[in-house]
């Protein structure tokens, strides 16, 4: 039997929570993102404000450009993830085949169930719409890559100018007659550049590449070249996997301006390390390598990094580590477009994870106490007080 999968994206969705927090902005022009003055990007744009042309990865000042009366609202990416898990539960309810591939998205294999793929999407879209008043569109096929296609086409053939709340189902033995319309760069591994070279050859929709001959194409694209002959045909094996070993964790942040204020310098890297501390203990992990990313005025990025000797997982610690690595590569006066803290080589905390034996427990209790807040009252709740470099 075919697999019955599911692909569930939901609509426009820091849009969407922001609204259920102020049901005023329903219907009106506004974006998700940072300000204009500080090199902010529209991180999701209403369906109203999409009418202008504003999109997803806009800069704002370029977004206000294109619709003066946008209003800018920042990011609560607490409210956010609190809303995804509330979705992903209500999904894994269906079914434990559930893969979230990113805080708006996720596959489930429904193959197991007795409803028809459609029934399945329209009751999965009901659910969340009556549970936590999200919209979602759904894709469904025989597998991952042609149930992505779907949802997009879905939406981006929706005529409302609000969210779309698109299904679309692609019966099996369709999947390459579906695709073969669709324009070459809606395959995935066809970017701008790769599109450019299959246009060369005439190559400009989905079905002019499955009727290519393979061998040729990878010939002159290698092994990607083979393998979007396989997706043009709407073959897809991949499973859906329930779950992902975490490997790394890291926050970076972009000044508003290039900055060279050490002491501002240092209290970033502070904030920085805090917070991948604050995930790796709720994570129950610690880390054995601490990883610097900094990037100049002139886009130049370099990373540092130095491995410990025993996981770690306390900020002090792993702030400790961050501030010899930017010691080794920033001079005083260097100006700093980006600053970035992570972590890998992770593994269990242990019961016993600080550098400096003294006052360790002491440590451990604060840090402990300062999670707990963060916990209930979100990251922004607790500040250290700023020292001089």
């Amino acid at each position: 039997m075919p697999r019955k999968i599911l692909h569930l994206d939901l609509d426009a969705f820091f849009c969407a929570v922001e609204e259920l927090r102020d049901p005023s902005l329903r219907g009106r022009p506004f974006a998700v993102g940072g300000k204009p003055e500080e090199r902010g990007v529209v991180a999701s744009c209403s369906y109203a404000a999409r009418r202008f042309g504003v999109r997803s990865a806009m800069p704002m000042s370029r977004a206000l450009k294109a619709c003066p009366g946008l209003l800018v609202i920042p990011g609560r990416h607490r409210n956010y993830h609190e809303a995804s898990e509330r979705v992903m539960a209500r999904v894994r309810g269906l079914t434990p085949l559930v893969e979230q591939i990113s805080i708006d998205e996720a596959f489930l294999d429904v193959s197991d169930l007795p409803q028809p793929p459609e029934a399945l999407a329209r009751q999965v879209q009901a659910d969340i719409r009556q549970a936590i008043n999200l919209p979602c569109s759904l894709g469904a096929a025989t597998n991952k890559l042609v149930a992505k296609i779907a949802t997009d086409v879905g939406k981006a053939s929706s005529q409302t100018d609000t969210y779309p709340n698109a299904i679309t189902v692609v019966p099996p033995g369709a999947e390459a007659a579906f695709l073969a319309p669709l324009p070459a760069q809606a395959l995935w591994g066809v970017g701008p550049k790769t599109a450019e070279r299959l246009a060369a050859l005439g190559l400009r929709t989905i079905g002019d590449i499955a009727r290519w001959p393979q061998n040729d194409l990878a010939r002159r694209f290698g092994k990607m070249g083979a393998e979007l002959w396989v997706r043009a045909k709407g073959i897809d094996d991949r499973p859906v996997v329930s779950s992902y070993e975490t490997k790394s964790i890291s926050q970076e942040v972009t000044f508003a301006r290039d900055e060279n204020d050490a002491a501002l310098l240092r209290q970033t890297l502070r904030d920085l390390s805090d917070g991948v501390g604050h995930r790796l203990r709720h994570s129950e992990l610690g880390a054995v390598t601490v990883k610097l990313k900094l990037r100049w005025p002139d886009f130049t990025t370099l990373s540092r990094q130095i491995t410990v000797t025993a996981p770690i997982d306390q900020d002090d610690d792993l702030f400790a580590v961050a501030m010899q690595l930017f010691g080794q590569v920033w001079r005083p006066g260097r100006r700093v477009r980006l600053l970035g803290v992570g972590v890998s080589g992770l593994g269990p905390r242990r019961a016993q994870l600080a550098l400096l034996d003294d006052g360790a427990e002491k440590k451990k209790r604060l840090q402990d106490a300062v999670d707990a807040l963060k916990d209930k009252f979100g990251e922004t709740i607790v500040h250290r007080g700023r020292r001089g470099f």
